[in-house]
């Protein structure tokens, strides 16, 4: 077996094991897969209930790596994430204590009902991979993955994620109800009492490592570079935007495409990648404007829906 089919193999051990606990939509699997691939983090938002936690800590357990669960809540310091300087009475030295960032895959839950001051707290460590405290940088493991979950904004006691905040998380991702007969096989099965908590890893963390680095050389041609900067301009000059998909959002994208086209067996990516993909990796960096019509991410999913028909598809 070559070295691609093996963590082809790998990659499928894995996106089975998640199903196996949860049985919801396929798609939101592998585009979970696909952040993670893509050295990417993912933002779960739906109402409580759905399976959210379950769905981010089935793929944690899924891989031989460190992991940490944060419940966030209003009262949660930037500390308790990042970590703190102590004295220690045995060196009497000051000594950087390490917080629960400090994993491969950290779960972020309810990420929207802790305060603007720690959710910021994050920033750094999704986009540098990094933490900086009293003048020192402290790098994070690799691979590093932040997947949090959140409850619909107008939800009692919840903070709307910054626009800032939003642009560092490579996907949102929405998984919406089970079909009728996964949600009755889940009445019986009761997955997270009992199957998750017998998950054993079928994937290394340095394999995980070495498919991102192959990943990194899956082709991009020319007309869909093209394609992601056409679609990226098109959302700036619509009249329905205050904000566009920035610079780094098409980057995000075209990361975003090789993982995709790798999961599908491919070397280069192709201008359906990049279509699959515009509502996950582009409907949350967009700032509508004009009177609300519903919720803003779906507002602006149906706008990415129109300008994507809009804008010349390449061959």
């Amino acid at each position: 077996m070559t070295k691609i089919n093996q963590n082809h193999s790998f990659l499928e051990s894995l996106r089975n094991q998640i199903q196996s606990v949860y049985l919801g939509s396929t798609d939101s699997i592998d585009q979970l897969l696909c952040c993670l691939l893509a050295r990417g983090h993912a933002l779960l938002e739906d109402v409580p209930g759905v399976g959210k936690t379950l769905l981010a800590s089935s793929l944690a357990k899924s891989i031989d790596a460190s992991f940490s669960r944060v419940q966030l809540t209003p009262d949660m310091m930037p500390a308790d994430l990042l970590g703190y300087t102590i004295l220690s009475r045995d060196s009497g030295e000051m000594r950087f204590q390490k917080g629960p960032i400090f994993a491969s895959i950290v779960l972020a839950d309810e990420i929207n009902r802790t305060s603007p001051r720690t959710q910021s707290a994050l920033l750094e460590a999704m986009s540098e991979n990094q933490v900086s405290m009293d003048g020192h940088q402290y790098k994070l493991p690799e691979p590093f993955m932040v997947v949090a979950t959140q409850n619909p904004n107008d939800f009692l006691g919840t903070y709307p994620l910054p626009e800032n905040q939003l642009d560092r998380f490579l996907m949102r991702i929405s998984l919406g109800y089970p079909d009728q007969k996964s949600e009755q096989e889940l009445l019986e099965l009761r997955p997270s009492h009992t199957m998750l908590n017998n998950l054993k890893p079928v994937i290394h963390a340095d394999q995980v490592c070495e498919i991102q680095n192959a990943i990194d050389q899956i082709h991009l041609s020319d007309p869909v570079k093209e394609y992601i900067v056409n679609f990226s301009r098109a959302t700036r000059n619509s009249d329905e935007v205050d904000v566009g998909v920035s610079p780094r959002g098409s980057l995000a994208l075209a990361h975003a495409a090789r993982s995709w086209a790798w999961i599908q067996g491919r070397d280069h990516v192709t201008p359906d990648d990049i279509y699959q993909l515009l509502i996950p990796v582009c409907a949350h960096r967009l700032v509508i404007g004009g009177p609300s019509t519903g919720s803003q991410w779906t507002q602006a999913a149906n706008l990415i829906k129109t300008i994507a028909h809009e804008i010349q598809t390449p061959i």
